[in-house]
C-alpha cells in the first residue's frame, strides 16, 4: 500500500487551469456558435439546441474513455487527446455554422461532426483530469479542490466570453475564425503547459498499484453491484435533472412574469451566477474544514445544498403567483448559492468515492458519474424549456406555468437530498481503512 500525501495547492491550480481551458472551448460551442446561429445567420434555435443534446448523448461514453485511463495507468495523454478533440471539434463547429447560410447539408453534416468531436473531447478530458484530481488529492483537500477546479473553469467561460465579444465586433466570418481559433489555441497551449510532468507527482493518497485492471464490462458490473456506487449514480442524475431544468426558463419567466427587460433579466443570471460562486466558495472552505473528522460530511453538504434549493425554488413558485414585488434577485441569489453548495460537494463527494482504496476503479467509475450528469443536463434543459411551453398552452396563464416546473425541480431536489442521506449512511463501513469525503 503506498500512502502519501497527494497534490499540493499547486497542483491543483494546475488541474483547475486544464478545466479553465475545457471551460473556455466549451463557451465557444454552446454560448457564442447558439447565438450567432439563431441571431446572425436565421436558423431555428432547435438546430444549436440539437446539437448541443447531442454533444451531450456522445459523453455517454465517458466510462469507456474512463477505463481507457485506467488501463494505462496515465491520465495525461488522455487530458492532452481530449483536449485536441475538443479543439477540433469547436473548430469544424464554427466553420459549419458559416457554412449553414450557404450550404445546409454540407453545414449540417459538418456541424454534426464538430459537436461529435465537441462531446467526445469533453468526455476523455474531462474524465481524466477528475480522475487524476481523485487519485491525487488527500480527503481532507477534496471539497476545496473541487470548489477551486470548478470556480476556475466558470472563470474561463467568463473570461473567454469577454474576451471573445469584444474581439468579435463587427462581426464578420473571417473574425470569428481567427477569434475561434485563438481560443482554441490559447487553450490547448495552457493545458499543456498544466500537466507536463505533472502526473508524477500524483502519490496516491491510500491504494495499491499492483491491482490489475478489469476489463470494461467486469468493472462496469462491479459499479452496478456496489450499492453505495449504484446510489451515488442516482443521486447524481437527479440532483443535475433538477439543477439543469432551470437554465433556459429562469430568464424567461423574469421577463414574463416580472415584466424584466432582456438587460435585467441577464443581470439576473448574473446575480445566479454570483450566488453559485459563492456558494462554491463556502463548500470549499467548510467541506474541507470537516474532511477527514465526520464520515460522509461532504454528503451531508449535498443534502443541505439541495434541500436549499428546493426551499428557493418554492419561494420562486410562490413569488410566481405574486408577481412584481417579490424580492426575485434575493431569491435567485439564493437559488444560485445553494446550487453551487451542492454541485461542489457532489464533486468532492465523486472524487472519494472514485479515489478511496483502489487506483484501477477512478476513471471507469468517474465516467459513470460523468455519464449520468451528461444525461440529466440534456434531459434537464430539454423537460425545463418543453414543461414550461406545454404549460403555458394548457393552462393559457404565464405565472402558473412556471409555478408547475420550479415545483417539479423543487421536489427533483428533495428526492436528491435523501438519496444523498442514504450514501452518507451506508458508505462509511464499506471503504475501510479510508475517510471518506
Amino acid at each position: 500500500m503506498t500512502v502519501g500525501a497527494g497534490f499540493g495547492w499547486i497542483a491543483i491550480l494546475r488541474l483547475g487551469a486544464v478545466q479553465a481551458s475545457i471551460g473556455a472551448i466549451v463557451m465557444l460551442a454552446t454560448s457564442l456558435l447558439k447565438r450567432l446561429m439563431v441571431v446572425e445567420y436565421g436558423l431555428a434555435a432547435a438546430i444549436p439546441a440539437g446539437l448541443v443534446a447531442w454533444h451531450y448523448a456522445v459523453q455517454l461514453l465517458r466510462p469507456v474513455w474512463g477505463q481507457g485511463s485506467d488501463l494505462g495507468l496515465q491520465r495525461t495523454p488522455w487530458i492532452l487527446g481530449g483536449m485536441a478533440l475538443l479543439g477540433l471539434g469547436a473548430l469544424a463547429a464554427v466553420n459549419a455554422t458559416v457554412m449553414l447560410a450557404t450550404a445546409p447539408l454540407g453545414g449540417t453534416l459538418l456541424a454534426v461532426l464538430g459537436f461529435t468531436m465537441f462531446g467526445g473531447g469533453v468526455g476523455a478530458a474531462g474524465t481524466s483530469m477528475l480522475a487524476l484530481l481523485a487519485s491525487g488529492v488527500a480527503p481532507e483537500r477534496r471539497a476545496a479542490a473541487a470548489a477551486t477546479t470548478w470556480i476556475m473553469m466558470v472563470a474561463g467561460i467568463v473570461v473567454s466570453a469577454s474576451v471573445a465579444g469584444a474581439l468579435l465586433d463587427p462581426y464578420s466570418p473571417a473574425r470569428l475564425a481567427l477569434v475561434a481559433s485563438g481560443v482554441v489555441a490559447v487553450a490547448l497551449v495552457v493545458t499543456a503547459l498544466a500537466v507536463v510532468r505533472l502526473e508524477r507527482q500524483a502519490v496516491p493518497v491510500a491504494h495499491s498499484r499492483t491491482e490489475p485492471v478489469p476489463e470494461f464490462r467486469a468493472a462496469i458490473a462491479e459499479i452496478l453491484t456496489d450499492g453505495t456506487a449504484r446510489a451515488f449514480t442516482l443521486l447524481i442524475f437527479v440532483s443535475m435533472l433538477a439543477y439543469s431544468m432551470q437554465d433556459l426558463i429562469l430568464e424567461p419567466f423574469a421577463g414574463l412574469v416580472f415584466d424584466m427587460t432582456p438587460g435585467e433579466s441577464t443581470s439576473l443570471a448574473g446575480i445566479q451566477h454570483g450566488g453559485v460562486l459563492v456558494g462554491m466558495v463556502v463548500t470549499g472552505i467548510g467541506g474541507s474544514g470537516f474532511a477527514g473528522r465526520m464520515p460522509g460530511e461532504l454528503r451531508s453538504w449535498i443534502a443541505t445544498g439541495c434541500l436549499g434549493s428546493a426551499a428557493a425554488l418554492a419561494a420562486l413558485a410562490f413569488g410566481a403567483q405574486v408577481g412584481p414585488g417579490w424580492p426575485l434577485t434575493a431569491n435567485v441569489f439564493a437559488l444560485g448559492f445553494f446550487n453551487g453548495l451542492f454541485a461542489v460537494a457532489a464533486i468532492g463527494a465523486m472524487m472519494g468515492l472514485a479515489g478511496a482504496g483502489r487506483r484501477t476503479r477512478e476513471g471507469v467509475r468517474m465516467g459513470v458519474w460523468g455519464a449520468s450528469q451528461a444525461i440529466a443536463f440534456g434531459l434537464g434543459g430539454l423537460i425545463g424549456a418543453l414543461g414550461v411551453d406545454f404549460a403555458r398552452r394548457a393552462q393559457a396563464q404565464d405565472a402558473a406555468a412556471f409555478q408547475l416546473i420550479f415545483a417539479i425541480e423543487a421536489v427533483l431536489f428533495v428526492v436528491a437530498a435523501g438519496l444523498a442521506l442514504r450514501v452518507a449512511s451506508r458508505e462509511a463501513p464499506r471503504f475501510s481503512g479510508v475517510v471518506p469525503t
